[in-house]
């Protein structure tokens, strides 16, 4: 019963290939702001269905989740397009939540404060979206020069969402190093490499949708008071990631 409730928690704990179930959900949303309602949710039906499994991970199952966060990070290197970048980071780091030796509470703080960032970068690609019609680095936008505060705002929710000093994520992934390196390195190695591929795949989005002169006529940027908002919650989540490190660390 337990390994079976498991299983179902590797559908949302996303474990390859039960991960196509969530990106293809992704996909089809077409609504931001339906795409973070399920940001929010799906990791958390996770966390529930694994703590009321009550049984340890074994350790096949801590390796698959580990393949699983390493093959998406991976992959998200290649990436072009905001919104299945968003998805694949979000599949790569709910798959790490299987190595986590917290409390079920707490488990629960852990997945809420990777999912946060995503649901910022998802409504924030939504408003671009409304505007350009594809976030994408192919097409050329050149936030940096065409919209100051879109540009600024999206590289803040990127750092974050890849897990810099003071994110959520950074406290998570800190502490499953700290967890797992005294009893399992080898998948202590490859939670840092993970975090190695996020910060890679984060650089190349950035690079490919902020940087250069930009194709277009000047996009209509950001408005002030909306900068404020997400200015606000990132700052936040640095506040989150500070409260949760008392916890964790």
């Amino acid at each position: 019963m337990s390994l079976g409730m498991q299983m179902l928690g590797g559908l949302f704990l996303p474990l390859f290939p039960l991960s196509l179930v969530l990106n293809r959900g992704l996909a089809r949303l077409r609504h931001p702001y339906q795409r973070a309602l399920l940001i929010i949710l799906w990791p958390q039906l996770g966390v529930l269905l694994v703590t009321r499994a009550d049984a340890p991970v074994p350790a096949w199952l801590a390796a698959w989740a580990l393949a699983t966060a390493l093959l998406y990070a991976y992959r998200a290197i290649a990436l072009r397009d905001l919104g299945l970048w968003i998805a694949f980071l979000a599949t790569s780091a709910w798959a790490l939540l299987w190595l986590s030796d917290s409390s079920p509470g707490l488990r629960h703080l852990e997945a809420l404060g990777l999912s946060a960032p995503l649901v910022l970068l998802t409504l924030l690609g939504g408003g671009l979206e409304a505007l350009v019609g594809a976030v994408s680095t192919w097409t050329g936008l050149g936030l940096a020069s065409t919209a100051p505060r879109y540009a600024a705002v999206l590289v803040l929710g990127v750092l974050a969402s890849i897990a810099t000093p003071l994110s959520p994520g950074f406290i998570t992934l800190a502490a499953t190093l700290a967890d797992q390196a005294p009893g399992a390195p080898a998948l202590a190695v490859g939670v840092a490499l993970v975090w190695l591929l996020w910060s890679w795949s984060g650089a190349r989005l950035i690079q490919g949708l902020v940087v250069g002169p930009g194709g277009r006529d000047r996009i209509a940027d950001l408005s002030l008071p909306m900068a404020w908002v997400y200015g606000l919650a990132v700052a936040g989540l640095g506040l989150a990631g500070i409260s949760l490190a008392g916890a964790l660390l």
